[in-house]
């Protein structure tokens, strides 16, 4: 079954995408889930300057 998706031109072969709240660095969930077969991770917010409570 195809459950690939195009979201902005990136394509995923599938549209679960871990959010990085509730995903931390996946440690947690290496033995329930194969993690490569996650559609996508997302990350916390990154910048190249500081920025008032993330110095």
């Amino acid at each position: 079954m195809d459950l690939s998706v195009d979201i902005a031109g990136l394509k995923l072969n599938n549209p679960v995408i871990a959010a990085a709240g509730t995903f931390g660095y996946s440690d947690e969930y290496g033995q329930l889930v194969n993690i490569s077969r996650l559609g996508a991770v997302t990350t916390k917010g990154l910048s190249v300057e500081p920025w008032e409570g993330n110095p």
